[in-house]
């Protein structure tokens, strides 16, 4: 994912030829998902820093946790901002280059319990980290002193393509996305090798588990599609990516919905069925969004995305979720996403491929996220949060 600056906005009859061509590039949608448009009210007037995520904590507080590039998590209950940081690994993380930083932030299913959360982030040489943290046992603060890295990723060759993703699943094993470790055109040959490295993959670990990677500080599901004699790291749960940025599980089915930057010409969106095991090529290397991306190219093997976007419409996924709130009906079952560069945000619904836009924005949304009671949210490379909301 990169940060340029926003794209203009587009005139009443560019948005509407836009929302034309989606139409008769996809399948017709039902009548209520083009009656609605959303708004995106500020949830608080406080300017954070460079946000990259916002998430909860599953403790039943009702907690919104932001966290920002430079390494720092910051808290906003109720509308109002926490005073101090919840978070502050800034000594760890390099945050130089667009797209390093503090990218991920997942708490532990039983974080209420066993107050564990965990980071992924690029250190001072620019490898990928994830580490686990404790908190005090009020669940306020984070205790720097109990940081312990359970994986380290060489990233050293370039700044881009650091993915960030992070998410527990339904079976409560985290899954990670990784980049392609950077430049253009998967110059490094990491996407199609499931030997070679961690890099451009979705991996699958048990984090309660140990005696696997390089700090021995989890173990590998029995289920991983590659663990034991088959061919490719035991991590690996995917291949083929090139810079997922943001994956997320449906909390009412258990799909999982992986976004996918693509290069200069298509975005996609990949979805994978609750309860399936992993073992799937999405593609990069080879090709980008439903397409070659050099002539001449076999799609034997290749998962297509679900659904996806050309370039004419932005530049960079930006990751999303579905809706399963209560006070927000018309939202309910539509996975929403957008674009960085351009603004624009669209919904899917949860088992389709038909985009409808939703939203033209000046936005730079970096992230969406969701409150314990799954209202929706976003943040913006500028450090405001907002909620999703219908109108």
């Amino acid at each position: 994912m990169t940060y340029p600056a926003a794209r203009r906005r587009r005139s009443a009859i560019v948005i509407g030829l836009i929302v034309l061509l989606l139409t008769l590039a996809a399948p017709l949608a039902t009548a209520r998902a083009a009656t609605f448009t959303i708004s995106l009210p500020l949830v608080t007037s406080q300017t954070f820093f460079e946000l990259t995520q916002v998430t909860n904590a599953g403790d039943a507080s009702g907690r919104l946790f932001v966290v920002e590039r430079r390494g720092t998590v910051r808290v906003v209950d109720g509308g109002a901002v926490q005073p101090g940081f919840f978070m502050d690994i800034r000594s760890l993380v390099r945050d130089s280059g667009g797209e390093q930083g503090l990218l991920g932030l997942a708490f532990h299913p039983s974080f209420e319990t066993n107050h564990r959360l965990f980071v992924y982030y690029t250190r001072n040489d620019g490898d990928i980290v994830v580490a686990r943290y404790l908190t005090n046992n009020a669940g306020t603060a984070v205790r720097h002193d109990t940081g312990q890295n359970i994986l380290a990723i060489d990233h050293s060759a370039a700044t881009n393509h650091n993915g960030g993703a992070m998410a527990f699943g339904p079976d409560g094993l985290l899954y990670l996305g990784t980049g392609d470790g950077g430049g253009s055109n998967d110059q490094y040959r990491n996407a199609q090798s499931k030997t070679k490295n961690l890099l451009a993959k979705i991996l699958r670990i048990n984090v309660n588990g140990t005696g696997a990677g390089p700090y021995g500080r989890y173990s590998i599901p029995s289920t991983n599609p590659f663990r034991g004699s088959i061919a490719g790291r035991d991590e690996v749960w995917a291949w083929g990516l090139r810079n997922p940025w943001r994956i997320s599980f449906d909390r009412a089915t258990g799909a999982l919905f992986i976004a996918d930057v693509g290069q200069s010409r298509y975005e996609e969106i990949n979805r994978e069925p609750a309860g399936y095991h992993g073992g799937r090529n999405y593609g990069w290397g080879v090709m980008e969004g439903k397409h070659c991306l050099r002539s001449g190219c076999s799609l034997s093997g290749d998962t297509l995305p679900v659904a996806e976007y050309s370039h004419s419409f932005g530049c960079s996924i930006t990751g999303g979720y579905v809706y399963r709130g209560t006070t927000q009906p018309k939202l309910v079952g539509s996975y929403f996403f957008a674009d960085f560069c351009s603004g624009r945000i669209w919904s899917m619904a949860a088992n389709g491929s038909s985009l409808w836009q939703r939203r033209d924005t000046a936005l730079n949304i970096t992230s969406f996220g969701e409150g314990e009671d799954g209202e929706l949210y976003a943040v913006t490379i500028d450090g405001h949060l907002y909620q999703v909301k219908q109108i």
